[in-house]
């Protein structure tokens, strides 16, 4: 006989079927609609409202292996492969040789370049050659956007709005001394991205120790991973998605 149900029990939806579909829409919609914000502070320190941030960029999946790869291609391509040495063929110096081949009790020498003599060639010496590595644009913006998320995550995101600035150093110091973002080291703590535009910002920033300035446009995965604090202006953000 079937068991009867007890009273007050809800069924539980079908696999597949019509109440499932539901509940499934409904959850993809309230993923859909949730969004990532950020306050705007001005450069009183004060909060001016706060900005929607784009979900493809500060929401992304983080990928830790994909960042390395990343740092590691970004690093790769730092070095410039320009130190190199002369050998016995390219140093200056002439071709006879030195003395006899026997009977002055000496070792056997044929050439004053030889390496052993001073000022002679070197052996093994370092040579021009490329240390150049590629990556994707492709992989490169996942790498990016994976960086971004987790310092979003982290809580060392911050937004500002430099409208009204005059180009001071003082206004801006006193902006992220408020938001503490300076440490007392002032190494690699902050870095703020801005537009190319924005002038006042570059010029007022670039006398604040342990805070770098760099155009939005130009941002990398290494600079988000190797600063402690990102700051963007306002009109930064829209360029992200490029």
């Amino acid at each position: 006989m079937p068991l009867n149900k007890v009273k007050g029990q809800k069924s539980q939806p079908k696999a597949g079927g019509p109440l499932a579909q539901k509940v499934v829409k409904a959850a993809s919609k309230a993923s859909k609609s949730s969004k990532l914000s950020l306050p705007i502070y001005g450069l009183s320190g004060i909060k001016k409202g706060s900005i929607e941030l784009p979900k493809e960029v500060f929401g992304a999946k983080v990928n830790e292996q994909l960042m390395a790869q990343a740092v590691r291609v970004y690093l790769i391509n730092q070095r410039q492969g320009t130190a190199s040495t002369k050998t016995r063929g390219e140093v200056t110096g002439s071709t006879r040789k030195i003395y006899r081949q026997k009977g002055t009790g000496r070792a056997r020498h044929g050439s004053i370049k030889a390496p052993i003599f001073v000022g002679g060639g070197i052996v093994f010496g370092p040579r021009h050659r490329k240390f150049e590595s590629k990556l994707s644009q492709q992989m490169k913006k996942k790498a990016l956007f994976s960086a971004l998320t987790q310092k979003l995550i982290n809580q060392k995101v911050s937004v500002i709005d430099s409208k009204g600035a005059i180009g001071k150093t003082s206004e801006f110091a006193k902006l992220f001394k408020k938001l503490s973002l300076l440490d007392k080291k002032n190494k690699d703590n902050a870095i703020l991205f801005v537009s190319d535009s924005n002038i006042e910002a570059k010029r007022a920033v670039r006398n604040i120790k342990g805070l770098a300035i760099r155009n939005a446009e130009s941002i990398n995965t290494y600079e988000v991973l190797a600063n402690n604090y990102l700051v963007f202006a306002k009109e930064a953000i829209g360029s992200l998605r490029k």
